[in-house]
């Protein structure tokens, strides 16, 4: 490590030192805190950064992320650990899906961020900067919303860098979480990782504001794989898990605002021309089919009764 000591923002953590802390810096105009872990291992390795809450009502990669930061010790660990549990702390605090309040802005399409732009943009360039550009791999936990039920999938992003796309798509299959999707989401932080050369994946387990013990265990379970792997805690290396990989992430979105009744649920294979659903209005006339585009899997679902224009419906790995 060119530096023994750990630093992100005004903390700090020495070498075998582990640091819970808030960061606290300005945004539009009002502070802004942003707790996070800090863990600085005895040995050296590289530098994995995790974190959760960019959607902060994605509750099991929440509660996975907590789990990571406060059970992580330094004193085995070959490497470096940064670690931030809810990373859109006003949309935690109001239960709001899939937006940040400040701003109404969806953190997850604003990365790298703007230090001159909206709430959002603010956060995600200062988290961007002191946080995940410190990263040798980057992973970014979420699920489904409270409004979204999902079987798990990870995400991984080709970047056209090809060693670092490699190591993307191997960080997904230690991961283990069955369902691989190769999607590029701009504005989202695995993709403005990727881009600037960090090997990242976006995992997702648990939905609907439910976080089951099973859907926290697909993230723990994947970070403790994943630091197996990288040699970062002792346990060797996991045993290979089965995988499907798909390679296109196909969305469907709302053309009103009505009422949503989906006709399938997830993990449910369907085929190309497919009725999925459908958006009715007051009367029940339909206004939209959700005609599937492709053959595949149904990876997540807008559970709830209401909908509005341009919101997701669900999405078909292909």
């Amino acid at each position: 490590m060119s530096d023994p000591v750990l630093k992100v923002g005004t903390l700090s953590a020495a070498r075998a030192e582990k640091v819970y802390g808030v960061n606290e810096f300005s945004v539009a105009g009002q502070p802004y805190r942003l707790p996070m872990w800090l863990i600085n291992g005895n040995h050296d390795g590289p530098t994995l950064v995790v974190t959760a809450g960019v959607h902060a009502a994605e509750y099991a990669s929440i509660a996975a992320a907590l789990e990571l930061g406060r059970s992580l010790e330094p004193h085995d660990l070959h490497g470096r650990a940064i670690v931030v549990p809810v990373l859109d702390m006003p949309a935690f605090t109001a239960r709001s899906i899939y937006v940040c309040p400040l701003d109404g802005k969806n953190p997850n399409r604003v990365f790298p961020g703007n230090p001159n732009g909206t709430a959002s943009e603010q956060i995600a360039d200062w988290v961007f900067r002191n946080v995940i550009s410190q990263a040798t791999y980057y992973v970014d936990l979420h699920g489904g919303d409270l409004i979204e039920a999902l079987v798990p999938f990870t995400i991984f992003f080709r970047s056209g860098n090809e060693s670092v796309d490699k190591v993307s798509l191997e960080l997904a299959k230690v991961f283990g979480i069955h369902f691989l999707v190769c999607s590029e989401t701009p504005g989202s932080t695995f993709c403005a990782a990727s881009r600037a050369g960090i090997p990242s994946i976006l995992a997702e387990s648990g939905g609907q504001g439910i976080w089951t013990p099973e859907h926290v265990a697909d993230h723990t379970r994947g970070l403790n794989r994943l630091m197996r792997h990288l040699g970062m805690i002792s346990g060797g290396k996991p045993e290979p898990l089965p995988f499907t990989l798909l390679e296109k992430f196909l969305w469907l979105r709302s053309e009103h605002t009505a009422f949503w009744y989906p006709a399938v649920a997830v993990n449910e294979k369907v085929k190309a021309g497919q009725n999925l659903g459908a958006v009715k209005d007051y009367e029940g006339r339909v206004l939209q089919n959700a005609i599937s585009p492709g053959d595949g899997v149904v990876l997540f679902i807008v559970t709830s009764l209401a909908i509005n224009q341009t919101d997701p419906l669900l999405a078909v790995g292909a």
